[in-house]
């Protein structure tokens, strides 16, 4: 607290009478020095959401931010950060309360602490820790009704640095949510279950948000499934309207309960519940009573209190009991819906979940406490740059947005480059521009025109604000930097794709095309494919001494089969994707390029399964990682394994070869058919095909988890005979818990060299061909052509130029063309499918891709992937040839007469 001036004279008064006092003491004591002023302390950080709802005797149980701490107490980690370049992880904390260089209770997210740790590389948000002591941090989600498009079926992770804002004059980071990204914890401990009550709030962007299924934060099944009515209880926000809606187009701000989303009573549309469309950031409230009540309130996180849009009984309550009593399962989730319905967006600042139904009161202290925590947009901003060729120029603008709370004066903005690369001020040599001032919560810009190096490279624009601070909480010099991805490559375009045709789901081709003036020495370049759910791989590489005229296609062709895992030198059998229309005595040529062999099929065997994974225990978490110098792996599907042939372990730098030398059972997710009494030694289930006597059951989840052991295997359902228990079981247990058993499954030689972990591919390799004499080594995904294949591949005129060995997934993935260097995407498409109520337009399986060739705001921009039709079957083409504004929404066209190695048609 600041006290009145004291002025000069009364100083000086103050001092005659020590020193008066001081003489009358005489010599009995030394005189000592003046007493100097106590040193400014560190301020004391002020209260939380938590604070506040503890002590309105509604204590948080969840509690989740990325931009604060939500308690006055809390110093640990908000969340966790994790380099793509290295895998490496750092754990942002808060910054701690100091009184130098000015006061500072801090309690805000140390964001330049991720700034060093991820500069100029692409992060991803891993956990967002929870807050309130109970352990319910939030964690990649798993696959449920819904897979997501990462490896083994799992949602991909927030890019970390997508939501740039500032809280009370500082900068932090929100959690940027695209379609197929997601956070859960299905093993959450002491949130509502049944009908208990709870009070749950969420802040996020109220700019950002589509009409994909669902971005929620809240409670969820266990399990990733739509298990029933009134097993969800959430906050919503976005334009859905499948389910349910407020007044006008929307957004709204709603509640998810499971298979509906819901603005009041009526399971159509409450008028009161408005078009959330003028609030930058937005405070959504969904409160649930233990009996027939619930409550649904926002408000502008900014400014001002929250709004009730409705209070009162449950929908539909008084003629049907979906949804009362409720049937909540307890699991917490963030941008997902409870199925893994993963086609939303949005952005997600904080968030809680209380035991017990918070009162008005409390709810209206927590918005004034968000108010009081001064949310507001990022300071420094760039515009999109779309991608460059050598030498070419594009103008970027940059903006300052003056969020300090006070005049912000001098402030120069400058923008640095690559190595090669130049940026001056539009029309001018001026490398900056300075304003004199700029007042409280107003913004200035400047554009650059920004010139590309005459090499082909990719780097960092890196925008620089210097200001003062003359008064106000923080004062003195002041800066702030951001930065953007930008590429600068010559432009061979990947032109058209065809997925499949409606009698060949694999006659597939990639067309390249120069429509540059020069030709092109494309040697040595890559075309990579990442199959939604999949990990990518390498789909062909262009052979040395190709060169693409000005105006000319390459096309490449999906060869009849590929190797399904590598070849090593002297090998003489081959495992392959697939044996359609082999036989014996055909000559095959494997590879392409300077690698081509041709060899003499000696005998026959089975394909390659499609990979299954391993068991990813989605329930309960932690992952099942399986330990260097294993010889077993848990798996989801056991279908294509035979004693004797080729098993293929994880991708990438963790593959791993070994020959299957045991077939056991594939693991189980399933849930009890009835409920399971303390103490009882018998459980009913919904499935126990693959149980074995022995195998070890996780029952249940969170704080009523606990593991049993198999005596005996009966029959399914309510009235079966059920399971047998080594061992009474030690809790209570009611019907349609959770219920996971790894199995038996796969056993192998020689043991594993790495661990590997749930979700990575596991592939039953078959007997594969033999050969009439060994091969040299050839990766995974090489060609293996045979020309007598006439119903597997492509099969189109004019011939390729190139065949690839791996097949596009037809559904959702990417395909990126990489320069011969490796580490420079010249293009890249991202496809996906139609949107529908639960998948987004659509899901993105290669978030950084995806940016880089669109503007991922609202809904997200993919290639809408083209089915089959008729004959040729559809294709997804540029069109006209070439065309490339860094926008796939509009790119490419869906084309019923594909011309491969040809101009396009739309």
């Amino acid at each position: 607290m600041f006290g009145p001036p004291i002025r000069r004279g009364r100083l000086r008064s103050l001092a005659a009478r020590t020193a008066t006092a001081l003489a009358l003491i005489g010599g009995a004591l030394a005189v000592t020095p003046q007493a100097q002023a106590a040193p400014p302390s560190a301020p004391d950080r002020p209260q939380g959401p938590c604070d506040i709802y503890a002590a309105g005797g509604t204590p948080c149980v969840a509690a989740h931010s990325t931009t604060r701490a939500l308690y006055a107490s809390y110093n640990g980690p908000l969340y966790q950060v994790m380099r793509t370049s290295d895998n490496a992880t750092r754990d942002i904390g808060v910054v701690r309360s100091a009184a130098h260089p000015s006061p500072d209770p801090g309690g805000y997210a140390d964001a330049a602490a991720q700034d060093a740790f991820c500069d100029h590389v692409v992060c991803v948000i891993t956990k967002i820790y929870d807050q309130s002591g109970t352990g319910n941090a939030l964690y990649q989600a798993p696959p449920g009704t819904f897979r997501g498009p990462a490896v083994g079926g799992f949602d991909t992770l927030s890019i970390a640095d997508m939501a740039p804002i500032t809280i009370s004059g500082h900068k932090a980071y929100g959690v940027y949510i695209m379609p197929g990204m997601g956070y859960r914890n299905n093993n959450a401990t002491g949130l509502a279950k049944g009908d208990e009550p709870e009070g749950i709030y969420y802040v996020i962007d109220g700019t950002h948000y589509d009409s994909g299924c669902c971005f929620d934060y809240g409670n969820a099944s266990t399990n990733g499934r739509a298990v029933g009515t009134g097993t969800m209880e959430t906050t919503y926000f976005g334009t859905a309207t499948a389910w349910g809606s407020g007044s006008g187009p929307g957004p709204w701000i709603m509640a998810d309960m499971e298979a509906g989303l819901f603005s009041g009573y009526n399971a159509k549309q409450n008028p009161a519940d408005p078009t959330v469309d003028s609030w930058r950031f937005v405070t959504a409230v969904v409160d649930g009573g233990g009996g027939n009540q619930w409550d649904l309130r926002g408000g502008n996180a900014q400014d001002g209190p929250l709004t009730t849009f409705y209070s009162g009984i449950r929908p539909g309550s008084l003629t049907n009991s979906s949804y009362y009593p409720m049937h909540k399962k307890g699991a917490v989730l963030l941008g997902t819906g409870g199925d893994n319905g993963n086609g939303s967006s949005g952005t997600f600042y904080e968030g809680v979940m209380t035991k017990g139904y918070p009162s008005e009161t409390t709810t209206d202290a927590v918005q004034a406490n968000v108010v009081a925590a001064k949310y507001d947009v990022t300071r420094l901003a760039l515009s999109r740059a779309t991608t460059f060729t050598p030498r070419s120029a594009q103008d970027v603008t940059e903006t300052f947005t003056n969020t300090t709370g006070s005049a912000a004066v001098g402030v120069k903005l400058s923008l640095s480059t690559p190595g090669g690369w130049t940026a001056s001020v539009k029309d001018t040599r001026d490398m900056s521009v300075t304003f004199p001032s700029v007042a409280p919560d107003e913004s200035v810009s400047a554009t650059f025109t920004v010139t590309s190096a005459e090499r082909t490279d990719a780097g960092y624009l890196t925008g620089k604000a210097e200001w003062t601070n003359p008064s106000g909480p923080v004062k003195g010099r002041q800066s702030a930097e951001t930065a953007q991805t930008v590429r600068n490559v010559i432009p061979i375009k990947i032109n058209e794709v065809r997925f499949r045709t409606s009698t060949n789901s694999t006659d597939q081709f990639v067309e390249l095309y120069n429509p540059s003036a020069n030709e092109v020495d494309i040697s040595g370049w890559t075309l990579t494919t990442t199959p939604s759910g999949s990990p990518g791989t390498t789909l062909a590489k262009i052979p040395a001494g190709t060169r693409l005229a000005s105006g000319a296609y390459y096309l490449l062709g999906l060869a009849g089969s590929g190797l399904a895992a590598p070849a090593s030198h002297k090998d003489t059998t081959v495992n392959v994707r697939s044996t359609t229309g082999f036989a014996a005595g055909q000559q095959i040529d494997i590879d392409t390029g300077h690698e081509r062999e041709t060899r003499t099929i000696q005998s026959v065997g089975t394909a390659a399964s499609p990979a299954t994974t391993l068991f990813v225990p989605v329930s309960t978490g932690p992952w099942i990682t399986v330990p260097a110098h294993s010889t077993n792996v848990p798996v989801t599907n056991a279908t294509g394994f035979t004693v004797g042939d080729k098993i293929g372990i994880d991708s990438g730098d963790d593959y791993e070869l070994a020959t299957v030398t045991a077939v056991g059972k594939a693991a189980t997710q399933t849930t009890l058919s009835a409920d399971a009494a303390e103490g009882a030694t018998n459980i009913k289930v919904a499935a126990d095909a693959n149980m074995t006597v022995g195998d070890t059951l996780t029952v249940d989840t969170g704080e009523n988890k606990e593991t049993v052991t198999v005596a005996n295997v009966g029959t399914t359902g309510a009235g079966g005979t059920g399971v047998d228990l080594a061992a009474p079981l030690r809790l209570a247990h009611a019907s349609g818990v959770d219920v996971s058993d790894p199995g038996t499954g796969i056993s192998f030689s020689p043991p594993t060299r790495r661990p590997h972990t749930s979700g990575v591919p596991v592939q039953a390799l078959g007997g594969g061909l033999t050969l009439d004499k060994p091969v040299m080594a050839h990766p995974t995904g090489a060609a293996v052509v045979n020309p007598l294949v006439t119903t597997a591949g492509y099969q189109g005129t004019p011939a390729p130029d190139q065949w690839f060995g791996s097949a596009l997934s037809t559904s959702a993935g990417s395909i990126a063309l990489l320069d011969e260097r490796g580490h420079v995407v010249v293009d890249a498409v991202v496809y996906g499918s139609q949107q529908s109520s639960s998948s987004g337009n659509g899901t993105i399986a290669t978030p950084e891709l995806a940016l880089m060739e669109a503007d991922q705001g609202k809904g997200g921009c993919i290639a809408v992937v083209a089915g089959a039709a008729a004959g040729a079957g559809r294709s997804n083409a540029r069109w006209p040839d070439g065309t490339d504004a860094d926008s796939l929404c509009h790119d490419f066209v869906t084309t019923t007469v594909p011309t491969p190695g040809g101009p396009n048609t739309k």
